[in-house]
């Protein structure tokens, strides 16, 4: 059986739909980023992965859109490290945050009515306001 990625209690990736690509990494390090490709890209197929439903799927989709290719691809790059693996692992935590936050259903917001005291505040602080600038004001000749 192949490693999964665990999403949330319902949800696991199998590692084999994430493809990792290694590529030289700019930044500090002298000689050894000249010769080292710690640079990680992973890439996840979102529209072809079987282990999302249709509705995880289409909100994968809406709420990741920026960083989904036109064929439905993920992409997340990371370089922050001298070193590969740990570049891997970083990607692959924000993968796992990413897509737990996009497959989450939102809460709907139910409106609620102002309450008395909040009114009363409201009103208060302008008529303090309406106050303030009639006292700018230079008197009325009689």
């Amino acid at each position: 059986m192949a490693p999964e990625i665990r999403i949330h209690s319902r949800l696991t990736i199998p590692e084999s739909e994430l493809h990792f690509r290694a590529s030289r990494s700019g930044g500090p390090g002298g000689q050894h980023v000249n010769t080292s490709s710690t640079k990680v890209e992973l890439s996840w197929d979102v529209a072809g992965s079987p282990s999302l439903s249709e509705p995880q799927r289409a909100r994968v989709l809406k709420r990741l859109a920026n960083r989904i290719d036109g064929n439905g691809v993920l992409h997340l790059t990371e370089g922050g490290s001298r070193s590969q693996h740990r570049n891997r692992e970083t990607v692959t935590e924000r993968f796992v945050l990413l897509v737990r936050n996009a497959v989450r259903r939102q809460k709907r917001r139910i409106p609620t009515k102002p309450t008395k005291a909040s009114k009363e505040r409201r009103l208060e602080s302008k008529k303090q306001q309406s106050r303030k600038k009639k006292l700018r004001k230079p008197p009325e000749p009689d």
